[in-house]
């Protein structure tokens, strides 16, 4: 990749589009995170590629221009990546890394990300911070510039050289064991303890001088020095623009196994924590302060029950008092994200809308939240200090994520991106709106990949795929779920928002609370029959597949209908009593579902493993071993029932992988193995087995 995002010209061999060959889709740029300097002039990215050896993605910092007229040009090129950038109030860059300390000794042992500062005016990069433990998250006071950071800390530890002391007794003696005496124990992929993690105030950064020695050591002030397991004191936090406060969400018990979230206010200078907000019957996270430091905005999730789903508001709330109010009240959507305008006058936030994620502004006075933004899902939200602009990541299954400017007032707006490496101009096909009609009389709204070519005369086969979540929707770019790999084979892709999906309103949700096998199914079918009318469809080649909860619809679909040549089933619930207990967040499932042993019911109606008689559809299994969300049980089950029933099926198994597959060789051996396995029993081709598998 060169030093700014220039075109790639195309040779006579170079396919149409950089999703014919995987190699070619795999090594494309991937931007994530977006950083706003405190003048407006300078937007910073993180730019994921390939590594020189093609065995795992490497991030660097990027400048984008916000005015749209430079090319964004590459600012970092450490060994092992860069990423998380934050501005200083100077202009300096702030960035996590595990390049090494150039002031270390050889063989150190194994890096731990540091902080790291890009000067304002240029020049290479210095380490200002850095623990044994690493350091795994910072936050700027906007005016101030003081900083705090998260860092991972032993029990009982009460500083650095502590901490170090009991991790090195704890290798020496060869302990690996973790003794656990409350809930959770485990998280997506990694076991909890016995290090949690701890907030600590740094205050200003220290300053290089101008001989270029060392900078003076900074003084790790713990601001949260009785945090413990299971979840320590989290990594939601918010800094106030004076320095004066730290916002933080706190995990607490809720019920024998549960757990839920208030909103804690540490005053730095005197370290004492108080209660800003806590709600026995919500979570309440994302917190952020208004510019002048007197209030903040943060949103709220209400606690799901057997009867209910959870719904989500904004509150407003008065630092001095706890005064709070309810921002969005009878918006019928879920808001996330918020952040205050540059005046403090109102508050912009981000919500599931119509299968897209649009950007909203509400007023502190009140009234119906405003939509700013037309198509696309956008996610970075920054705010310009001078409230001339917003600037955010925007994406859709048109475009990945790519930095664009926004009109701060400007309603129904689609803007163009501004010029970065991640630009994608080529896709073998055309995007669609497509809507069906449930059988309550619900409006089912879907996104259809077709690819080119695909016409009354030559109708391509149909994958439906269905979203995970359950409570999200397709609306956004996915490396991992990305149609257009398909769609450069010839097949057409159907991404449908069935009941539970958010973003069409609370009773949209409420069709499928506690019945995933009913209304989600049969809105999935009637997506499928819209699909499956259009001339550019066949309707004899068709195939289902999804990734967690929609692995648990393509099991259940199995288990329903013949009417699919085949089943890819990912990271997919298979026997919902032995995943209730077995998943890292079961008291969340048991919301829903209810305790399995006094309420059998919906897992007696709702589990697909009671009716495996009925599965004649081949199936592709694929699960990963580090999935704590869905054990990987939950596959090796649904395996053995598929052999001892005859089906056709196949197991794809990643020792090291989680509830995703993050690795780039894993990842191509993924979409290698879906295509070999569509092609043999959708198109009729002979099996071609992946070559590294």
């Amino acid at each position: 990749m060169s030093d700014t995002a220039a075109p790639v010209e195309q040779s006579d061999d170079t396919p149409p589009s950089p999703f014919h060959r995987i190699a070619d889709f795999i090594a494309l740029p991937r931007l994530s995170g977006l950083a706003l300097s405190p003048d407006g002039r300078r937007l910073v990215t993180s730019v994921a590629t390939l590594d020189a050896e093609g065995k795992k993605w490497q991030s660097a910092l990027w400048e984008v221009d916000p005015t749209g007229q430079r090319d964004a040009r590459r600012l970092t090129r450490g060994a092992t990546g860069e990423s998380a950038p934050v501005f200083t109030p100077d202009g300096d860059v702030l960035f996590t890394s595990t390049r090494p300390d150039p002031a270390a000794p050889e063989g150190g042992g194994d890096p731990k990300p540091a902080l790291w500062a890009l000067p304002a005016d240029g020049g290479e990069a210095r380490l200002v911070l850095k623990r044994s433990s690493g350091v795994s998250g910072v936050a700027v006071a906007a005016d101030t510039g003081d900083v705090v950071v998260v860092a991972s800390t032993m029990p009982g530890a009460a500083d650095a050289e502590a901490d170090e002391e009991r991790r090195t007794r704890r290798k020496d003696a060869g302990v690996s064991a973790l003794l656990h005496e409350s809930y959770p124990v485990r998280y997506w992929d990694h076991d909890l303890g016995p290090a949690v993690p701890h907030l600590f105030w740094i205050g200003a950064l220290p300053a290089e001088d101008v001989a270029g020695s060392a900078p003076t050591t900074p003084q790790w002030r713990d601001l949260t020095p009785d945090a413990g397991p299971p979840l320590g004191s989290g990594t939601d936090l918010a800094v106030s623009p004076d320095g004066r406060f730290v916002a933080r969400s706190e995990e607490v018990p809720d019920g024998p196994a549960g757990r839920r979230s208030r909103l804690l206010l540490i005053e730095v200078a005197t370290g004492e924590t108080r209660v800003l907000v806590d709600d026995p019957q919500a979570d309440v996270s994302a917190a952020r302060f208004s510019p002048d430091s007197g209030r903040v905005v943060c949103a709220r999730e209400s606690a799901s029950t057997y009867a209910e789903p959870p719904d989500h508001t904004l509150l407003l709330v008065e630092v001095a008092t706890a005064e709070t109010r309810e921002l969005t009240p009878g918006f019928d959507r879920w808001p996330s994200a918020p952040q205050f305008s540059a005046d403090g006058t109102a508050v912009y936030f981000l919500a599931d809308d119509d299968g897209r994620h649009a950007v909203y502004r509400v007023s502190l006075d009140g009234g119906t939240p405003a939509r700013l933004t037309d198509q696309g899902a956008y996610s970075d939200l920054q705010v310009a200090r001078d409230g001339s602009a917003l600037y955010a990541l925007r994406s859709g299954y048109d475009t990945p994520p790519v930095p664009v400017r926004l009109d701060p007032q400007a309603p129904g707006q689609d803007p163009a991106a501004l010029p970065n490496p991640g630009t994608i101009s080529s896709f073998p096909g055309t995007l669609r709106e497509l809507d069906a009609t449930a059988a309550d009389g619900t409006r089912v709204q879907s996104w259809l990949v077709l690819p080119e070519g695909a016409d009354a005369a030559s109708p391509a086969p149909l994958v439906l795929w269905v979203h995970g979540g359950p409570l999200m929707s397709w609306n956004s770019w996915s490396w991992r779920w990305t149609p257009w790999v398909l769609a450069a084979r010839g097949y057409a892709v159907l991404l449908p928002n069935p009941a539970l999906s958010q973003g069409f309103g609370q009773d949209f949700v409420r069709r499928g609370w506690g019945e995933w096998g009913d209304a989600p199914y049969t809105d999935l079918m009637a997506a499928v029959d819209a699909a499956e009318a259009l001339p550019e469809i066949d309707q004899t080649r068709t195939a289902a597949m999804g990734g967690s909860f929609g692995g648990y619809m393509a099991n259940w679909i199995a288990t329903q209908t013949d009417r699919f040549r085949a089943i890819v089933t990912h990271a997919s619930l298979w026997h919902l009593d032995a995943f209730t207990g077995a998943t890292d967040a079961s008291y969340y499932w048991e919301k829903e579902f209810g305790d399995p042993l006094t309420e059998p019911k919906r897992y007696e109606q709702n589990s697909p493993h009671r009716y495996a008689d009925a599965i004649r559809t081949p199936m592709l299994v694929i699960h990963g071993d580090k999935d704590y969300r869905v054990p990987i049980g939950e596959g090796l089950r649904l395996w053995y029932d598929l052999q001892k029933r005859g089906v056709p099926s196949k197991f794809l198994y990643f020792p090291d992988e989680n509830h995703w597959v993050l690795t780039p060789g894993n990842a191509a051996v993924w979409y290698e193995t879906v295509l070999a396995f569509l092609a043999e029993h959708v198109l009729g081709e002979e099996w071609r087995r992946p070559e590294l598998v």
